[in-house]
């Protein structure tokens, strides 16, 4: 009898999970739950809509959704239409694949006040995500602040600044493009605690913010490290040489050379957002990296601006009926078990960190310990029982066939160049089934 598996959530590491699975030699059922109707994850609504290239991982995630031992139910949620301690009475094994959605708080005072957003939820809105379809971010500002020295903060700033020609060719939402696009934004600071040696970008995005049509990089001399020193590997120091390079290249760039500038600023903590109801400006105290920790100098300095954007990393949110490490933004478990059964992968595991292939050893690892733990198992209901409790409740479940009906939609709908235009509300999505 088939091991009957299910992975709730359908981004990276689910499919990875999915597709070590099957190429196993044991005879598994897997059955990915996804809350929307479309699959992918972080890949439809995370990676910047200018990053096309990025998003063709989707292929081969497609491939294992066409599998003949894997099924997809999106548009199911569980702790809604289903319990999870029902979904662990049915499968032989489940998996949280359900990621790190949130956003970390910032930690300051002023951080409630209009105009703060963290990434993950500024990043959702940008890219079509239909909780954030309303966020309605007022763009009618000078000057945006992003938190932040990483590929998520570069994102923000990259899609605030590039012009109508330069986003053409992508997904971007008429409801955000129409707003980015007219407002009078003229300065983007993003401002990180420590220097460009200890910068999370990658060399590739870092170079292409010298390179953009409307927007010039700034940065001062003075913020620049003479070499990269510390113990690292010979990867880590190569990358972090090719990052110091790069920003050395921007510092002789004239503010007005272009419209619209980014600046890059290093070795400032933000302390407080200013204003009133709305912010109005940030304080930031300067700091000096002491053994790789950022230590305040006691000197402040404030930068004004209509709209702050925090990209200074992800959490989870607990999952019912689960054990949850509230400091590690992870569901508890012992490198990857959780309870009998029950197995994590991805951000949920081990927090978010890494870039999409990441999420596959851990996929893997899954794999194995299921197969390990439970050997040829079978014996419970699985995908019948799935089926049978999701028609008594009348949940409208949309299978990888009705995703792929959606998906061509999309596409037929696209402007000229560009990949799609995606259904914003999961109302749009489902009409498409009719």
């Amino acid at each position: 009898m088939s091991l009957s598996v299910a992975i709730i959530g359908s981004g990276p590491a689910a499919f990875y999970t999915a597709d070590a699975l099957v190429k196993s030699d044991s005879d598994c059922r897997v059955d990915i739950i996804e809350r929307l109707p479309c699959p992918y994850g972080l890949i439809r609504f995370g990676v910047a809509p200018d990053h096309e290239k990025t998003k063709n991982v989707m292929r081969a995630f497609a491939k294992t959704a066409a599998h003949e031992d894997v099924n997809f139910y999106g548009n199911v949620e569980i702790g809604k239409d289903i319990g999870l301690p029902e979904l662990r009475d049915m499968y032989d094994a489940v998996v949280l694949a359900v990621g790190a959605g949130s956003d970390r708080a910032v930690g300051i005072p002023g951080e409630d006040k209009k105009g703060v957003f963290g990434s993950a939820t500024f990043v959702n809105w940008y890219n079509g995500h239909p909780d954030f379809r309303d966020l309605n971010p007022d763009l009618d500002v000078k000057g945006v602040v992003v938190l932040g020295n990483g590929n998520v903060a570069i994102d923000v700033a990259r899609v605030l600044v590039k012009t109508p020609g330069e986003m053409a060719a992508t997904d971007l939402p008429d409801y955000a493009a129409d707003p980015i696009q007219a407002s009078p934004l003229s300065d983007v600071y993003m401002v990180g605690r420590r220097g460009p040696n200890e910068a999370k970008y990658t060399n590739v995005e870092l170079r292409e913010m010298g390179h953009l049509e409307n927007c010039v990089p700034q940065i001062e001399a003075a913020q620049l490290p003479d070499s990269v020193d510390g113990e690292m590997s010979d990867r880590d120091r190569r990358l972090r040489e090719k990052n110091l390079a790069t920003v050395r290249e921007f510092v002789g760039r004239t503010a007005d050379e272009k419209p619209k500038r980014v600046h890059f600023v290093y070795y400032a903590q933000p302390v407080e957002i200013l204003g009133g109801d709305n912010v109005e400006a940030v304080r930031f105290e300067r700091t000096e990296v002491r053994d790789g920790r950022a230590v305040g100098l006691g000197e402040y300095f404030e930068i004004s601006c209509g709209l702050v954007v925090a990209a200074i990393g992800y959490t989870s949110k607990p999952v019912a009926d689960t054990p949850f490490d509230e400091r590690g933004g992870i569901v508890t478990n012992d490198d990857g078990r959780v309870a009998d059964g029950l197995y994590a992968v991805g951000w949920i595991k081990r927090g978010p960190s890494g870039v999409i292939g990441s999420n596959k050893p851990d996929g893997k690892l899954a794999a194995e310990q299921i197969l390990a733990d439970l050997g040829p198992g079978g014996g419970k209901s699985g995908r019948s029982g799935l089926e049978a409790m999701l028609s008594e409740r009348s949940v409208r479940a949309v299978d990888f066939t009705g995703w792929q009906q959606i998906e061509a939609a999309e596409i037929a709908n696209a402007r000229e160049g560009a990949p799609r235009k995606k259904f914003v509300t999961v109302a749009e999505m489902l009409a498409v089934l009719g």
